[in-house]
């Protein structure tokens, strides 16, 4: 009977264990520009603006737009600028609002990819903006003030790393962060070391290119094989 069993059971098992391996895989993009590429992890606890961007990115949609607003210290913005989203205009198909997707352990840390937005009150995030996270450190007494000026909490593991790697807790819970860089975080200041003028347009477009990477190719980028 046992003999029968076991390949039933084993049968079961991996039918309950698969989905489980396929649910926690996640998406790597690749994001080039002419100053330099990054691989950016997509957060799976964001699925909404998760597949938004990767339906955006396999339709190429990107790469007809630059980042256009770069800010050193503070964040690189790309895709449509917030004029493109003006009520009076026909918006393109594309061109959507979507609910914030906040989570409390994904911030603003330096290297992670956010959606931008205006200034509505669902804090809804525009579905064709994204922006980098630059910024700077933060001492405690910093982290106190921001956290009883807006109502948030930071944890220790979040302190310690605005204290020594940097961000903009500022905005945490304010707007969605998706993704964070996990190759090539030095795409950040290549990208910030070009001349903007003071709205922090650069003189030169800073055009992109994204792609979604086979399994294959993100082992071969993070080294794994």
């Amino acid at each position: 009977m046992i003999k029968i069993l076991k390949p039933f059971i084993t049968g079961i098992l991996c039918c309950l264990l698969v989905p489980a391996i396929a649910q926690q895989k996640n998406t790597y993009v690749k994001i080039e520009t002419a100053k330099g590429y990054c691989v950016v992890k997509l957060y799976n606890e964001t699925p909404v603006h998760r597949d938004n961007f990767i339906k955006l990115v396999k339709a190429r949609y990107f790469d007809a737009t630059t980042f256009n607003r770069i800010l050193k210290g503070f964040v690189i913005q790309g895709g449509d600028p917030d004029s493109l989203y003006d009520k009076s205009k026909t918006l393109k198909p594309e061109q959507k609002w979507i609910q914030p997707e906040f989570n409390p352990a994904l911030f603003h840390k330096r290297g992670v990819l956010a959606m931008g937005r205006d200034d509505n009150k669902d804090k809804a995030s525009f579905t064709t903006q994204i922006y980098f996270v630059d910024g700077k450190t933060y001492a405690n007494e910093q982290l106190d003030i921001i956290e009883k000026k807006l109502g948030l909490h930071f944890t220790e593991a979040q302190r310690e790393t605005y204290h020594t790697i940097g961000g903009t807790p500022f905005l945490d819970q304010n707007y969605t962060v998706f993704g964070e860089i996990v190759k090539g975080i030095d795409f950040i200041d290549k990208v910030t070391a070009v001349k903007v003028n003071k709205d922090g347009n650069p003189d030169n477009e800073v055009k992109m290119k994204i792609t979604v990477l086979t399994d294959r190719e993100v082992l071969k980028e993070l080294k794994l094989m």
